[in-house]
């Protein structure tokens, strides 16, 4: 049977041999589980889940009323008032992440040369909850006209322009549309920009679609779990997964020139961006393999590793069972049966949209830091055991020098990133 799918990777290039690979220097993070990155990592370690009923609005009259919510957010107290009118809760989030992010790296983006930092981030849609607002507001005045701006600005992603515009940064920039798998394809992006000679840019995403509007499209997906527990609604590689749980949050990082961060006195980043690939599932019904096996060899190959180097896998986990199927099984004839340790936090968070591949990156990142792989929590019938080996119940210490992360978004779309340990 002849395999075929579209693939995109970024080709090293002279920059890339000489320098080495661009290296994560800032993280911020705003999840479910925590509102900062050591709160979270403090939570996943200790298996605790941010998934309860929605609380801000009422999810009665919906099939799914299980999210994973940003709770004790309170935009007044963390962002300057002049923020709150022209933006709404996803941006907010992302601005708080991004703000951490910057910080966390040690460099202030204004003080760096023109034009030398830049923002690449990416969101499901953009402005959902912003746009409903303005449609409330018109509805109250009993108007029917809506003008150009109010009609485009809903479906913008607007994190990137208000993050640069906050921070001053006038480099490179770009807002990509790509639900689940979006987060990765920013930062292959972000790290393209860096090879191409932007030394410093803040990319990831933090994404959110936590109003009746926005919880309306997310439910059309046919994929949301409707069970009432919080503790078996989403539950991927399990005998009883039956969908998942949205949330949102996700995490913003600093990604930079390997070299230009050594000359600023960062001898010790996080990690680094190694390796990236993506590829599209052929037409239902064309009767050849997924695409997800494939973006894993190219992710391997784009990073000069064999598949024997990587020392975990944090899995997309949809939580559909056919589609856990298809990611065991790529796992398995990539890696070999239970070969590699595979986890999946994000059982603790929802899966958070655009948002959630970047926090997969982040935990990732934290996971080598540390020596830790976090597990996947309330996984109680594995379904997938000859395949996969899945971390759960409690952490496992492991020497973390590559971790594998998968995103798959709705429609067939697959990206792999490899992130390795900075040398």
């Amino acid at each position: 049977m002849t395999h075929t799918t579209t693939t995109r990777t970024a080709a090293p290039d002279a920059t890339a041999e000489r320098t080495g690979p661009p290296v994560i220097t800032g993280l911020g993070v705003i999840a479910p589980n925590g509102m900062t990155t050591e709160a979270y990592w403090s939570a996943v370690l200790r298996g605790e889940s941010g998934i309860d009923r929605i609380t801000l609005f009422d999810p009665s009259g919906y099939p799914t009323r299980l999210a994973g919510e940003v709770k004790g957010f309170v935009a007044k107290d963390l962002l300057p008032g002049r923020l709150l009118p022209q933006t709404d809760r996803m941006t907010r989030l992302a601005l708080v992440a991004a703000e951490a992010a910057i910080a966390d790296s040690g460099a202030d983006p204004r003080q760096l040369p023109p034009y030398a930092a830049g923002v690449v981030t990416a969101a499901s849609g953009g402005g959902i909850e912003f746009g409903q607002r303005e449609m409330e507001a018109l509805w109250s005045k009993g108007s029917s006209h809506v003008s150009a701006y109010q009609s485009f600005a809903w479906f913008y992603p607007v994190n990137t322009g208000q993050i640069s515009i906050r921070h001053g940064m006038r480099g490179a920039s770009a807002a990509l549309v790509a639900e689940q798998a979006g987060a990765l394809d920013a930062v292959a992006k972000a790290r393209r920009h860096v090879r191409d000679g932007t030394p410093y840019m803040v990319t990831g995403a933090v994404d959110s679609a936590m109003c009746p509007w926005g919880w309306l499209m997310v439910t059309r997906s046919g994929r949301l779990s409707t069970v009432a527990d919080p503790r078996r609604a989403y539950v991927p590689y399990d005998a009883g997964a039956s969908g998942f749980v949205p949330g949102e949050g996700g995490a913003i990082l600093v990604l930079e020139d390997a070299r230009t961060a050594r000359e600023r006195g960062i001898d010790r980043p996080y990690g680094a961006v190694t390796g990236y690939a993506a590829t599209f599932d052929p037409r239902p019904g064309s009767g050849r393999e997924p695409g997800l096996r494939r973006a894993v060899e190219l992710a391997l190959a784009d990073a000069a590793l064999a598949p024997g180097d990587i020392d975990v896998v944090f899995g997309d986990a949809a939580g559909v069972p056919e589609l856990d199927r298809v990611e065991a099984e790529a796992l398995a004839a990539v890696f070999g049966p239970r070969a590699v340790p595979v986890t999946a936090p994000k059982t603790m968070t929802g899966r958070l949209l655009a948002g959630g591949a970047a926090l997969d990156v982040a935990t990732a990142l934290l996971a080598i830091r540390d020596g830790l792989i976090p597990p996947a929590v309330n996984i109680e019938r594995p379904a997938h055991h000859e395949a996969i080996d899945l971390v759960t119940g409690a952490p496992r210490e492991a020497r973390l020098d590559h971790a594998l992360v998968i995103a798959r978004g709705h429609g067939g779309h697959n990206s792999v990133m490899v992130i390795s340990r900075a040398r």
